[in-house]
């Protein structure tokens, strides 16, 4: 699989399921937002995220180059494998073309490894999914 390493350093915020979505979630680079029945979990930037947020920070960011049909499998499972086998914790966001996958900032370098090993592919660039 061709993977790419997103830029940046990024934060994982919690807020209260009735939360309206913050303006600092906006930014350039990778965000997510993800309301669920019990939280609204804000991925972005960590020097966006205000210190009175909950948070978790220092997380690194590569993506999977799609896209992959939706009924394929195993795409998740052989980026976190890996990944979890080395005792490295994972947060996996899935987007309509691809899988993001922020792994502690400190093992990014061990993850690319790993991931090399298992046969993937890190790319410099992103080329445009075809339409």
């Amino acid at each position: 699989m061709k993977l790419r390493t997103i830029d940046g350093q990024y934060g994982v915020a919690q807020l209260a399921a009735d939360a309206p979505i913050p303006n600092w979630i906006n930014g350039p680079g990778f965000s997510a937002i993800i309301r669920s029945d019990d939280e609204l979990t804000l991925i972005c930037d960590q020097d966006r995220i205000p210190a009175t947020v909950t948070s978790e920070r220092d997380w690194a960011c590569f993506r999977s180059i799609g896209p992959f049909a939706f009924e394929e499998t195993g795409i998740v499972a052989a980026l976190v494998t890996p990944i979890s086998a080395a005792g490295i914790g994972v947060f996996v966001v899935c987007t309509f073309d691809g899988e993001h996958i922020l792994v502690p900032q400190k093992h990014l370098a061990e993850v690319e490894d790993l991931l090399t090993e298992n046969g993937h592919h890190f790319i410099q660039t992103d080329p445009a999914p075809p339409r």
